[in-house]
Formats: structure tokens, C-alpha cells, sequence
């Protein structure tokens, strides 16, 4: 039997509720539906001033540290955010910021991004992808866009939506399992 992949979900939006969000609980619901999961949840608007107050790690409180903990211990990282101006939030950017530079060489994560119009769509291509290029992350190679046409408010409409996270999905568990089960034999 094997364990259950540790999964951490970092959304960037700036408000609650979210498209961004939705999109994530889908991700995680996909997620379970193919392999046993121990999924977290993190939305940055709700970590506050301890936050968003930090100029380096140093300055961060208890509940800001046990996020960035969450993320560098994960199996498994789904990086969401909405689209502004082109990229991804400040609140985004500053989060993985603090993370520690080496904690996600190796890790798989799953980029996702909401935006207004399909004009967008690129900010995975263009923004985050060298951003966790940076951290030395191994990204997935399916990301998952999804612009305002997608959603009734907060509720995915767009059918093809669904194919395209599993499609995701199912490119990316095999390789965390995989990487996990590395990590585990080089520990033991």
C-alpha cells in the first residue's frame, strides 16, 4: 500500500471566494479520484499582515511559517493565481519569495491560472514557468488556464475544463509517486 502523496495548494487571489479557488478544489478533487491524497488548502489574502508585513523570512509569524513548511514538505505543489496585468500577484510572488530556494528542486507542481479573457492564457508559458524553473521545480507539463467565459461566478461551466485538469492530473501522479518513493528510499 502506498502512502498517501502529501498535496499543498497555494492559490494567489487577492479575495474570497475565488475563480482561482474553484479551480484548485477541482485539481484536488481530480487528484483524489486517482490516487489517496493528504491535501492542504492555502489561500495567501487569508494569511494577513504576518504575511504580507515580511520582508524575509525572518520576519514571518507562526502561521505563515507552517505554510511555507507545508509547500517546501509537500509530495506534491499545485501553484494557482489569478492573472493581473499580464502575471501573477504580488501576494503570489511574495509567498514563493520567501519559500527557501531549494525546497522544490525536484518537486512536481502543477501550474494553474484564471484570467479575464483568453489573452492570458501565456502567463503559465511566460511567468510562472521560469519562476519555478528558478526554484529548480520539475513542472507539469499540461498547466491549466482558465479565462472568465469558463465560469458562472465561481462555478465551472466549460465541460472541456474537466478534460484538460485530467489530463493533468494524469501526467503528473505517476511522476510524483515516483519521486516520492525516491525520497523515501534515499532517506531510509
Amino acid at each position: 500500500m502506498t502512502a498517501a502523496l502529501r498535496v499543498v495548494a497555494v492559490v494567489g487571489s487577492v479575495r474570497s471566494p475565488s475563480k482561482t479557488t474553484s479551480l484548485v478544489e477541482l485539481m484536488l478533487q481530480t487528484l483524489a479520484s486517482h490516487t489517496e491524497i493528504d491535501s492542504q488548502l492555502i489561500e495567501l489574502h487569508a494569511l494577513g499582515p504576518g504575511f504580507t508585513d515580511a520582508a524575509e523570512r525572518d520576519d514571518i509569524g507562526g502561521d505563515v511559517e507552517k505554510a511555507l513548511r507545508a509547500v517546501e514538505e509537500a509530495d506534491l505543489v499545485i501553484a494557482a493565481t489569478p492573472v493581473f496585468r499580464g502575471s501573477y500577484t504580488g501576494l503570489f510572488k511574495h509567498f514563493f519569495d520567501l519559500v527557501d530556494q531549494y525546497a522544490l528542486a525536484a518537486k512536481p507542481v502543477m501550474l494553474a491560472a484564471t484570467g479575464g479573457s483568453d489573452r492570458h492564457a501565456l502567463v503559465i508559458e511566460h511567468a510562472m514557468r521560469p519562476l519555478f524553473g528558478f526554484l529548480q521545480a520539475w513542472t507539469a507539463p499540461a498547466g491549466v488556464y482558465l479565462s472568465s467565459g469558463d465560469f458562472d461566478g465561481t462555478t465551472i461551466l466549460n465541460p472541456e475544463v474537466y478534460e484538460r485538469v485530467e489530463m493533468a492530473v494524469a501526467d503528473v501522479v505517476p511522476v510524483a509517486r515516483a519521486l516520492t518513493t525516491l525520497r523515501g528510499a534515499s532517506v531510509g
